[in-house]
């Protein structure tokens, strides 16, 4: 990927399109560049007040996207943008208008039902969404990812991982995205109508469009969070390869330590064998001297 800049943030920020792998990848060059994350989430508050108000929304899913799927790294992400999130909802729902503030409420209701910010946060954002009312949870489908965040570290030459931590990373990846087979369900059950653009054709009005909008949406959001998901995978496996490669490489020098204390063993046992011997030879030896003729004779 590409090395990280202000200036290079800004303009993939101004090429960024609602389309959800427009979202998404620009979420996995940001995950990418985490340890930037405090003058990324500046940039990205900056630019979002600048948007037009068509394109505010999209900065939402790309915070959303990227809020999520940074997790299993690290934290950077989740507390850097909880200064600004909630001005940014105000921001956002001031400037569009009510269908989009229904998208807003469906990033939210997500939001909630994952616990991504503590109670204090979530309320002020239904103050920011919806005013003084209190808000009713949307409904949505949850798909369960494993948040493990105390997932063993990668061990270095001088320390290398732990067969706990091997068995522990071997473990989380039999549930992964790659297996899920109810995801996998999902996707392939989308309507025909979300996949096939010449259908568009076919909306006469107003509340059938808004009916293929939220369709829409929810695959877009389904899509991102799975594709996140299998990006989380692929890094997960790829650490694994090297856990197991230090691992492998550091039993193969313990094996040969062990090869080579094993052989200094035998050749001290040999010595240790041969000495013997001499001493019993040497023994029998003056043994057999200190005896008389006569005792000699006899024997």
């Amino acid at each position: 990927m590409s090395a990280f800049s202000e200036a290079a943030l800004e303009k993939k920020l101004s090429e960024l399109s609602n389309s959800q792998q427009s979202v998404q990848t620009l979420s996995l060059w940001l995950i990418h560049h985490r340890k930037h994350s405090r003058p990324i989430v500046t940039v990205w508050e900056r630019e979002l007040r600048k948007a037009k108000p068509n394109r505010k929304l999209t900065f939402l899913y790309l915070a959303n996207d990227v809020i999520q799927n940074s997790k299993r790294k690290g934290p950077e992400f989740t507390k850097d943008f909880a200064p600004v999130i909630v001005e940014a909802f105000k921001h956002v729902s001031s400037e569009t208008d009510e269908n989009c503030k229904k998208h807003l409420g469906r990033v939210l209701s997500i939001w909630e039902e994952r616990s991504v910010y503590e109670n204090d946060v979530l309320e002020q954002l239904r103050q920011a969404l919806y005013g003084d009312k209190k808000s009713r949870k949307r409904s949505y489908e949850q798909i369960k990812v494993d948040e493990n965040e105390n997932c063993s570290a990668l061990g270095s030459p001088s320390e290398p991982p732990q067969t706990i931590d091997l068995i522990r990373a071997l473990q989380e990846l039999e549930n992964a995205a790659s297996g899920d087979a109810a995801v996998h369900q999902r996707i392939a059950s989308l309507p025909v109508e979300v996949q096939d653009v010449s259908l568009l054709d076919k909306i006469t009005d107003k509340e059938s469009g808004e009916q293929l909008s939220k369709m829409v949406d929810d695959a877009c959001m389904l899509l991102a969070d799975y594709n996140g998901r299998l990006a989380a995978e692929i890094d997960d496996r790829k650490q694994l390869t090297r856990m197991l490669s230090d691992f492998l490489r550091c039993q193969k020098e313990a094996l040969a330590e062990k090869e080579h204390k094993l052989e200094f063993m035998k050749t001290q046992q040999h010595r240790i064998v041969n000495l013997e011997l001499e001493l019993f030879l040497e023994g029998l030896e003056y043994s057999l001297l200190s005896f008389t003729d006569e005792e000699a004779d006899s024997i």
